[in-house]
């Protein structure tokens, strides 16, 4: 008589999972970046709670996508980008190299404005000093990993997690919420092209394309390829993904929800440094100053992410292995020029975010049709009700994307 061997997979005790989570709290850095301050900020000051609803559908889809990533990692022993390179021609391959490139640049700008202005609201510091120096304490933390290994590294990047979740949830508990209001933001609506656009900032800032690249290294990096262990090592990472990117989505909606109750009408909220001024002269200035040292952990630990990721990225697509320390080095530069220059911070982070919007598409479909191949992942491929909604949820993303890019013409037209 035959035997279904999942009848006799091993199973693993609370505990051992609880050992094997790690990889979705470095990659839900990327989902809590001072990006999503700038656009969570924005949206809440600017139209109250109406775009509640497009953080919960994003974090959502970040829960569904960062599993797959994870998923095609742990069972494949491959990264998302490598499987792409070994599948793309070398001209297919370099193009490809460049966007995903570009989408991590324009996360790290954004990282390192959002570190560079914490240090102006903590200790006046000019913006280029601060953006210098979150890079250069960046290149320490990914000297840990370097020389250390994953885990170590991991630890970091929780503790700096949970100063973020601290600074930004802070101030939800001394503020006014107005929850009837809030569940009415539950429903999804827009009101005219600029809420579509900062919709789509959202969308960026919460659904982020590097760290899909990512996510599917570290896992990898973690555990190797399953083996014998694959279904004990996926239900830990079910469990790792959800917990992060609740975490992480509990930290975003705060941050909408805190703007639309304390900042909605008051002038000059439109940036950070005005939302922490009026935080603090609304809320007290023990808040903002937590609020400012959670904004200087996420630019901290996030701009070290982004660095992992885009040399996950370059080694996957191009074969090339630039050491971490160097490649932090080379991208901190145009985060310089730009902060040297006088450019709004606040508006270039809002923007880093659309761009990093029309990247996702890159990502999520041929994660996608991977995870769905049974050619990749023999039986672990997705279920039909799985391909069909990761297709929903891609023409969704696709669709928006579209408004994004007419309204942006349009408006400049």
């Amino acid at each position: 008589m035959s035997v279904d061997v999942r009848e006799r997979a091993p199973r693993a005790a609370p505990a051992r999972l609880l050992l094997l989570l790690g990889p979705a709290f470095v990659a839900a850095i990327a989902y809590v970046d001072p990006g999503n301050v700038a656009a969570n900020l924005t949206a809440g000051a600017r139209y109250g709670y109406l775009l509640v609803w497009v953080l919960v559908a994003a974090n959502a889809i970040a829960v569904f996508v960062q599993f797959q990533s994870a998923k095609l990692g742990i069972v494949t022993g491959r990264s998302l980008p490598e499987l792409l390179g070994e599948r793309l021609g070398a001209t297919s391959r370099r193009a490809y190299w460049v966007q995903a490139e570009l989408v991590a640049a324009a996360t790290d700008i954004a990282e390192v404005i959002g570190g560079a202005i914490a240090l102006n609201l903590l200790f006046g510091l000019p913006l280029p000093l601060g953006g210098l120096i979150v890079g250069v304490v960046a290149i320490g933390i990914l000297a840990i990993q370097s020389r250390r290994g994953q885990r170590p590294f991991e630890a970091v990047i929780l503790g700096l997690l949970a100063v973020i979740a601290v600074g930004f949830l802070a101030g939800l508990f001394v503020s006014p919420v107005n929850w009837t209001e809030a569940a009415a933001g539950l429903v999804p609506r827009f009101d005219g092209a600029p809420t579509v656009l900062l919709a789509a900032s959202m969308l960026g800032a919460t659904v982020m394309p590097h760290a899909i690249y990512l996510h599917s290294a570290l896992a990898r990096d973690r555990h190797g390829a399953g083996g014998g262990r694959i279904r004990i090592l996926l239900k830990a990472t079910r469990l790792d993904v959800v917990l992060a990117l609740v975490l992480a989505g509990a930290v975003n909606i705060a941050m909408l929800l805190v703007a639309a109750a304390s900042l909605r009408g008051v002038a000059g909220t439109d940036t950070i440094a005005g939302a922490h001024a009026a935080i603090s002269a609304a809320l007290g200035p023990a808040v903002g100053v937590i609020f400012a040292i959670g904004l200087l952990a996420s630019g901290l630990a996030s701009t070290s992410v982004g660095s992992y990721a885009g040399a996950t990225i370059m080694g996957g697509l191009l074969r090339l292995r630039v050491p971490l320390l160097t490649r932090r080095i080379v991208t901190l530069v145009p985060a310089i020029v730009i902060l040297a220059l006088g450019v709004d911070p606040t508006w270039a982070l809002v923007l880093s975010q659309v761009f990093l919007s029309l990247g996702i598409p890159f990502a999520m479909i041929p994660l996608l049709r991977l995870t769905g191949s049974r050619a990749v992942m023999g039986e672990h491929a997705d279920r039909v009700w799985v391909r069909i909604a990761g297709g929903a949820v891609a023409g969704l993303v696709v669709l928006l994307n579209l408004a994004l890019v007419g309204l942006t013409v349009a408006g400049a037209s």
